[in-house]
């Protein structure tokens, strides 16, 4: 039986590099939803950044632990909170990665929530808000 980790996946017409270059900065995509509130960096590999949502609702702290300029980014979730699950440190210890391809004219752009599966109890409700915010990511690089 595979893994079914959350994964989402779309194209866009900007470069590798201007998808990089958002991506690196979880400021540029990882707001607008829930009240975000991101501090730290997010720049050189050890980089670590915090992401508190929901006034409360969702802290996480990221280690970035591999950067592959314009091809890949993955930040491990090294701290969790989310107060609305039993299991509050469920994100602990999973991988929030990006991987970025050249398809002839385009830039496919792979998400993946490694570790986020459907067993965990945030499933729903988390694979819901990636979503949203990857569904916004796509709209603005598409734009």
């Amino acid at each position: 039986m595979s893994i079914q980790n959350f994964s989402y996946t779309f194209t866009t017409l900007k470069s590798t590099e201007e998808v990089f270059s958002t991506l690196i900065n979880p400021r540029n995509w990882w707001i607008g939803l829930h009240h975000e509130i991101i501090t730290g960096k997010s720049e050189n590999r050890n980089d670590e950044f915090i992401f508190d949502a929901g006034n409360g609702v969702h802290h996480t702290v990221q280690r970035l632990i591999e950067v592959s300029p314009y091809e890949k980014i993955v930040w491990e979730v090294i701290e969790s909170k989310l107060t609305f699950v039993n299991k509050m440190d469920e994100w602990t210890g999973t991988k929030i990665c990006f991987e970025i391809f050249k398809e002839a004219d385009k830039t496919k752009v792979v998400f993946t929530h490694e570790g986020l599966i459907p067993q965990f109890e945030c499933f729903g409700g988390c694979s819901g808000a990636w979503s949203q915010y990857l569904e916004k990511l796509e709209k603005d690089l598409n734009q």
